[in-house]
């Protein structure tokens, strides 16, 4: 008899905009399950909660009009938990987030050991804005369709600036996709105005799509590979692609080669990620000026506002008070393979001001600092609202089309 392939298994859960610029989904951990608020993001590779009654965190108070302490930040508690456990040094897991030489990370543990007491050493992960450390643990995590035992999850102890615990979405094997063996996920941002609304769209996390399996009306663009990855680990976690040209209006900005993708084979540097929990778009100065300049060239009709460009930290700004309706040049990315993000002029462009100017929400290094060695350019989820966004692991590619989410 012919056997049919496995239908595909598929949790959703709610993906939430908050007034901090990211967005948050939920997840259960621990037996019986604790339900933990997590910021989804694809530009890292670690999940952590806050953890214990003795979490502690600096400038964590992200709520306007609050003093710090005042917002409660729910932790995990392991011993209220039954199947919570502290990863031993000798687990294999423990290598994913350390050396993975037993010997090296195992100082206490005899050579040849297998039942050595040593815990797994702590860990410490610094992010563009904050920090966070702690112990690693195991856990059951529950989903829709299954639940994980022995999901490898951080109990921190301590973090800087960070208003919850965070779901790496992005490479490596401690990230969501690899720890449940994902094929897909998808989202689809609602349009957020940095508030903390109530109303959510989904995440979707897929077991076992379909190979080659395409949805009617998504552009797709392959996943690049950074060539550095052996090297520089760090480069491992992200989605890097192929952004071939930025077009403003009908005209193509000139951009020195090297900057845009692939990253540079020797240093690594360079190329362009997507990523879930950076909010505005990043380009690097020597691709944000000449975006800037194009801008400013083509927008006659509006002068600048200096004193706006002071205040948001973006720019160009410019003065449309007291106007209806505004008419700026078009912003689109062009991807290897020929797919096309053509932005809604909300997704580029927003009010500032009491109304008084249009500013480009798109950003870069503020002057007198040293350029990020990294990525030049970072597709944020201010630039992804209200795009169907796709992350075809299995076929390594990424996928998008506009999409109204709420």
């Amino acid at each position: 008899p012919t056997t049919s392939a496995a239908a595909p298994t598929t949790a959703a859960t709610p993906l939430s905009p908050h007034s901090y610029g990211g967005y948050s989904i939920t997840l259960k951990f621990g037996t019986p399950p604790q339900t933990m608020p997590f910021v989804m993001d694809t530009g890292s590779s670690f999940v952590w909660f806050p953890c214990t009654h003795n979490y502690v965190c600096k400038d964590c108070d992200f709520s306007p009009g609050q003093s710090e302490g005042h917002r409660s930040i729910p932790t995990f508690i392991p011993k209220l938990s039954s199947t919570a456990r502290i990863v031993g040094c000798l687990n294999p897991k423990c290598g994913w987030i350390h050396n993975p030489d037993t010997r090296t990370r195992c100082s206490d543990c005899a050579p040849g050991s297998t039942n050595c007491t040593q815990i797994c050493p702590p860990y410490l992960i610094l992010y563009g804005s904050g920090s966070t450390g702690g112990l690693a643990l195991l856990d059951t995590l529950y989903l829709d369709y299954k639940k994980v035992p022995e999901f490898l999850v951080g109990c921190s102890l301590f973090s800087s600036r960070q208003p919850a615990g965070i779901a790496g979405f992005g490479r490596g094997e401690t990230a969501v996709p690899s720890q449940l063996g994902l094929s897909k996920f998808s989202y689809c941002l609602i349009s957020h105005k940095f508030d903390d609304t109530q109303i959510s769209s989904s995440l979707n996390l897929t077991g076992n799509s379909i190979s080659g399996e395409k949805i009617a009306g998504v552009d797709y663009t392959p996943f690049l590979k950074n060539p550095q990855v052996e090297a520089k680990k760090q480069f491992s976690v992200y989605y890097y692609l192929g952004l071939k040209k930025i077009m403003v209006g009908r005209k193509r900005v000139k951009i020195p080669h090297p900057y845009l993708s692939p990253p540079d084979p020797v240093t690594g540097y360079g190329g362009a990620i997507v990523d879930s929990g950076t909010t505005f778009t990043y380009m690097g100065r020597v691709i944000f000026e000449p975006v800037a300049r194009e801008f400013e060239t083509q927008v006659r009709a509006y002068n600048r506002t200096k004193q706006i460009e002071a205040l948001t930290g973006l720019r160009p700004c410019f003065n449309v008070s007291g106007l209806k309706t505004v008419s700026l040049p078009s912003l689109r990315f062009k991807f290897k393979g020929g797919a096309q993000m053509v932005f809604p002029l909300e997704n580029y462009f927003s009010i500032a001001g009491n109304a008084e100017a249009a500013c480009l929400t798109v950003v870069t290094d503020p002057p007198g600092r040293e350029e990020l060695n990294g990525p030049k350019v970072i597709l944020g989820n201010f630039q992804q609202q209200n795009f169907y966004v796709e992350y075809d692991l299995k076929n390594n590619r990424f996928g998008f089309r506009p999409q109204k989410c709420a």
